[in-house]
């Protein structure tokens, strides 16, 4: 019962931010608050990242270490936890029913899952050029219809050892030679950007 508490904890903390981020977005225009999109992209993947790294060694790594529980793909068949990449995925599909237009999700230049790898040219590079060089953030402007968004991609490296475990013995796996610490692909995360004002005539 902890361990579920424990879960539904994280993942019920990572929503009210974003739900927050969201209402924040809203009100920018009316306070006048600038902040550049780079600096907000860089807010959500520290939140993003620290709920990642926490959940992978404090409830993962700690409970299959003291043989409690295991986390599985199949984890609501075998009643184990889910994985640390399933966990930001779900999040990710919580975030964005939430209506806010902010959006996140993991993908790869190796996916287990065709899903889960680029899902355009921009993607494709950036996850290439975070692949090159972890510290570098790829990031742009992306137009869809008529509303902008600011796109950024954050290098996902294998922060324990049920990562590296799971992609290098999955049947499905592109690469199976990962170690501890290697990029295994990207955070994608991407937010709507306010409507330019048109300068009066």
């Amino acid at each position: 019962m902890n361990t579920k508490c424990g879960i539904v904890g994280l993942v019920m903390s990572a929503v009210m931010f974003f739900g927050c981020l969201g209402i924040a977005f809203a009100a920018e225009e009316e306070l006048e608050v600038d902040f550049s999109p780079d600096v907000v992209a860089n807010y959500i993947h520290a939140v993003i990242a620290a709920d990642r790294a926490l959940y992978t060694t404090h409830v993962v790594d700690r409970l299959q270490e003291e043989r409690v529980v295991v986390a599985a793909e199949a984890w609501k068949q075998r009643k184990a936890l889910p994985l640390p990449a399933q966990m930001l995925l779900m999040a990710g599909k919580t975030v964005e029913m939430s209506g806010s237009g902010l959006r996140f999700r993991l993908a790869s230049l190796w996916p287990i899952y065709e899903e889960n790898g680029p899902s355009n040219l921009f993607e494709e590079t950036g996850l290439k050029v975070v692949a090159d060089d972890p510290d570098e953030v790829y990031s742009g402007i992306i137009t869809r219809g008529d509303k902008r968004f600011f796109k950024a991609i954050y290098a996902d490296r294998a922060v324990s050892k049920a990562c590296v475990n799971c992609h290098n013995g999955h049947i499905l796996s592109g690469k199976r030679d990962f170690k501890l610490g290697d990029v295994m692909g990207g955070i994608i995360i991407s937010f709507p950007l306010p409507i330019e004002k048109s300068e009066p005539p």
